[in-house]
């Protein structure tokens, strides 16, 4: 039996991919088709990919061509698999030409002629345009905007924010409308961004969403469990995305560690610790009171999200411990109680510890190191340490890329509801600042 492979991600399944699978399956008696993986495509750079790998899988399959259907992984997978699987021929589109002679060595190369009219990337250009409106125009907003060219199907064009000199420099800056109010903004824009001060999120949501436009909201999203609740309910109605710009938890790698865990390559787990401290001027407004400042309020969602993904929200108890100073925490410590386990983390902005992660396994432990939030690298470390394993993954640019593109695709598939981060655990975090901010269960020392 004469086995033919070939590779593709294969988005927005067109017909030059169906005649290419054709082609494919003409070379020989049994075709395996490797269809790349959502985190490979990020890998890779391929921040324009319309379906997940479960759709794309599907269209794979829908065709009748494919004998088996395989993940493609990672960079160099191509020789383990035709050692593998046995393979004669290896099969790829013309357009690769040259590219992977070096397989020649392990099986016969073969370079398919393309269809030519239609690809993914024309048929990518075709789909609608999200056009993006800001809301603030501080730092983070000047990391958006570049990030956002990245991502296909999306640009930024108009800008808003109560003080006018500031949003007036930003836009010269990137050549975007100006917007003189909210309203003006709406209307020019299908999708808002909302990178203002953290007091005033709720209300430019609320507005947004009222406006029957989609939100991408930075963090803290909120500080009440009401006002979240609310607002999820409020996207719902309008049939909106409504989603909060906790960058870690659309990068790759973190993606990667929870899927590892959560599948027991360190037993049960038993404990989870995270933190999160820089050191900050004392006369910024990230340590006003007024401004809503403070260790826990700037960075406690980052911690939040480990804690949350890998142990749940079902916690049974919380205990907060805070170095105060001008009636604000300098630094947190958390301790949660679950059922079979424990979680904690620390935040500061006055107190300076080693920001890793650390999870804690029946079978052994994974270990993050600083910066976690902007994870890359992990290990998995046990008792008989050859079984220790590295993970390598790239943290693209300032890694807002990430979110951007799951927020585009949302809006694009009519997936409203989609999100890394569930409405459950964002409420559960607006949960845990409102009971910090009511401080139940802390202790000020």
């Amino acid at each position: 039996m004469k086995k033919v492979i070939t590779y593709g991600t294969f988005d927005l399944f067109h017909y030059g991919h169906q005649r290419l699978l054709e082609r494919a399956k003409a070379l020989g008696d049994y075709l395996i088709v490797g269809v790349t993986t959502d985190n490979f495509d990020l890998e890779r750079g391929k921040m324009s990919t319309c379906n997940n790998v479960m759709d794309r899988i599907e269209a794979v399959k829908a065709t009748g061509l494919a004998d088996q259907i395989i993940i493609e992984e990672y960079k160099g997978q191509k020789i383990d698999d035709i050692q593998k699987y046995g393979v004669d021929v290896f099969a790829i589109g013309s357009d690769w030409e040259g590219y992977f002679d070096y397989l020649k060595e392990f099986c016969e190369v073969v370079y398919l002629p393309r269809t030519q009219g239609i690809s993914s990337t024309q048929l990518r250009e075709e789909r609608p345009m999200v056009r993006m409106g800001m809301i603030g125009t501080g730092s983070i907003a000047n990391r958006f905007v570049p990030e956002s060219k990245f991502v296909n199907s999306n640009v930024v064009v108009v800008a808003y924010n109560p003080n006018k000199e500031e949003c007036k420099a930003f836009c010269n800056k990137y050549e975007l409308q100006q917007a003189e109010s909210e309203n003006e903004l709406y209307e020019l824009c299908d999708a808002v961004y909302v990178a203002s001060p953290h007091y005033t999120h709720y209300d430019y949501v609320k507005h947004a969403l009222d406006a029957e436009k989609h939100v991408l909201c930075e963090t803290p999203f909120v500080f009440g469990k009401a006002q979240a609740e609310e607002l999820y309910d409020l996207a719902e109605s309008k049939k909106r995305v409504l989603m909060v710009a906790l960058k870690t938890a659309y990068c790759p790698a973190f993606v990667h560690l929870v899927s590892l865990l959560k599948s027991g390559a360190i037993g049960e787990i038993v404990e989870v610790n995270a933190s999160v401290t820089t050191l900050t001027d004392e006369s910024s407004e990230k340590l006003n009171k007024k401004y809503f400042g403070g260790s826990m309020n700037e960075n406690a969602c980052f911690p939040l999200l480990p804690i949350f993904k890998l142990l749940g929200t079902d916690y049974e108890n919380i205990n907060f411990y805070s170095k105060m100073k001008n009636e604000v925490d300098m630094f947190t410590k958390a301790v949660f109680r679950y059922p079979s386990s424990v979680a904690s983390f620390q935040v500061g902005l006055g107190v300076k510890t080693e920001g890793n992660l650390i999870v804690a396994g029946t079978q052994g432990y994974a270990y993050v190191p600083a910066p976690w939030w902007k994870t890359d690298y992990f290990e998995l470390r046990f008792e008989d340490q050859n079984q220790n394993k590295k993970f390598f993954h790239t943290f693209a640019g300032d890694g807002l890329r990430y979110e951007i593109k799951d927020f585009v695709t949302a809006i694009l598939s009519n997936e409203y509801f989609y999100s890394k981060v569930s409405k459950k655990e964002n409420v559960k975090m607006a949960e845990v600042q409102e009971q910090y901010l009511n401080e139940v269960q802390l202790w000020k020392i």
